[in-house]
């Protein structure tokens, strides 16, 4: 196995950690160390010794720091094929050393803006000279090592000690590098373009978890990320159980997101990402039990989250049944042991859902991105068209609306005393999605209320849900036929409420 041997290394750094370490073991094997502005100063101070770039290249700093390495006497020395006569002999007649190591990380532009940092503070981090060297030593791969983060430093330094950098490091390397170039392109680039009317977006992803299959064996998958992700996901923490799925992914994050939608002490079970089982209650416990009774079977296997902290008797009561996943926001001592018999049962500690607003989704050889979707059961907006809702049903209401807006479209959702009793999901035909949730709900419509994710567009829907004593609908409104409906919860006695927003979801 053929190895470079490093002599001499370029330091540029943003990113200081590890950086003296480093610095100290490489002068220590001895190799040379060259840097400027703040990298230079930063080993100089901890008594490391390091030539200046501006000694290299004959000229100063300028520009305020914009222009320090960009300069032929220290891109030359990174870009030599040393195959190549000619490149060796032309580096001779200029007096160009060269690099075998580029040590090199760029201005916090990322941090930046998600600081919140006006244009011109903005402008001023996107890094020129850092993102040069780099894929100029990432491109010259055969000859020069290329390190973009602290977390390679000390198989650097075990490399050097072995006598010099692997082609295979040095491929490994290139690599990473230009992905973090192109990662770094890609935030300067969405960030010019901004939200909206956004014509360009890039993302750049990388495995964060390789996963056994998709939605079926035969699928290959895996969980990608921007590398720098605040889901929920990234910062959770599985307490008990075994590797998630694709499907296991999918069905917690929608289960997560409805959870955390609701109030505290709020219970969502989901299957297939629709919801099967959603309460509120005193306490966990009780939310969990008038949740699981919507629909015993349809929950069998299902997710359960839990906003809120997961307490024993709410494990003892989940443990009766059998649930792929259940996600809280913290869990008492008592749960693991009460939940520690079931080994495959995935048990998961994780913070509420990010602020992140993207909704992409494939098409065939093609993206559709939108804003995400937000709910929430603000009533300010909402117009009566018939009786006022009562206390109760306006409780109620607020809750079915919620559930509404996460399930799959054509969605209807019945909701009683604070729990949901009847769920038709993914319907072709709005009156097909209300006689399913009334066929779920069975003798427990009587005094119930309804939300539909969109408006009705016939009177026949509420006229079914009135004559199993439905007493209250939250709908956007909208259709032509607003006016019958209208009529419909008038001649039952019926409240009836648009909230002029639609909550499809396909």
């Amino acid at each position: 196995m053929t190895r470079i041997a490093i002599r001499r290394a370029l330091l540029s750094v943003s990113d200081k950690r590890g950086l003296i370490p480093l610095a100290t073991s490489l002068v220590a094997s001895g190799v040379e160390l060259v840097s400027s502005g703040g990298t230079a100063k930063h080993l100089e101070d901890a008594g490391i010794p390091v030539t200046q770039v501006e000694d290299v290249t004959g000229a100063p700093e300028m520009l305020g720091g914009r222009v320090k390495t960009l300069h032929p006497r220290i891109h030359g020395g990174i870009l030599a094929n040393l195959g190549e006569e000619e490149h060796r002999q032309e580096l001779l007649d200029l007096g160009i050393d060269t690099f075998q190591l580029v040590v090199a990380n760029l201005y916090p532009f990322e941090k930046v803006v998600a600081g919140g940092a006006d244009h011109a503070t903005a402008i001023e981090n996107i890094d020129i000279g850092g993102p040069t060297l780099i894929r100029a030593a990432a491109k010259n791969h055969d000859w020069v090592a290329v390190v973009v983060s602290p977390d390679r430093y000390g198989e650097i330094v075990a490399e050097v000690d072995a006598g010099g950098t692997t082609a295979e490091l040095r491929m490994a390397l290139a690599r990473e590098a230009f992905f973090r170039t192109a990662k770094y392109d890609a935030a300067i680039v969405n960030w010019l373009h901004g939200r909206d009317g956004q014509d360009k977006l890039v993302l750049p992803l990388e495995v964060v978890e390789p996963l056994r299959y998709g939605e079926n064996p035969h699928q290959p998958a895996a969980l990608y990320s921007s590398g720098s992700s605040d889901g929920w996901w990234a910062r959770a923490t599985r307490l008990q159980g075994k590797a998630m799925s694709f499907n296991n992914y999918a069905d917690a994050d929608a289960a997560w997101r409805l959870v955390n939608d609701l109030p505290e002490n709020s219970v969502a079970i989901l299957k297939h990402m629709n919801a099967c089982g959603v309460a509120t209650a005193a306490t966990m416990v009780e939310a969990f039990a008038k949740a699981w009774a919507c629909d015993p079977t349809s929950a069998f296997g299902g997710v359960v989250a839990c906003n809120g902290e997961l307490d024993g008797a709410t494990a003892q009561a989940i443990g009766r049944n059998f649930v792929e996943i259940v996600i809280a926001r913290s869990t008492t001592d008592e749960v693991g042991a009460v939940l520690a018999r079931k080994k495959n049962l995935r048990l998961i500690a994780a913070p509420p859902p990010s602020g992140y607003d993207l909704d992409v989704r494939t098409i065939d050889d093609g993206f559709l991105v939108q804003v995400r979707d937000f709910v929430t059961a603000d009533a300010s907006n909402w117009e009566f068209k018939t009786r006022a809702p009562t206390d109760q049903e306006r409780r109620d209401l607020e809750m079915a609306w919620v559930v509404a807006a996460h399930t799959k479209s054509n969605a209807i959702v019945l909701v009683k005393d604070g729990a949901a009793i009847g769920v038709g999901a993914g319907d072709q035909s709005r009156i097909g999605a209300a006689e399913r949730a009334l066929v779920n709900a069975g003798e427990r419509a009587q005094g119930s209320v309804c939300a539909s994710d969109a408006f009705f567009p016939f009177r026949d829907g509420p006229d079914a849900l009135a004559a199993r004593g439905v007493t209250a609908i939250i709908e956007p409104g909208g259709s032509m036929r607003d006016d019958e409906v209208i009529q419909s919860a008038k001649e039952h006695d019926m409240a009836l409420v648009f909230t002029g927003e639609r909550h499809f979801k396909h």
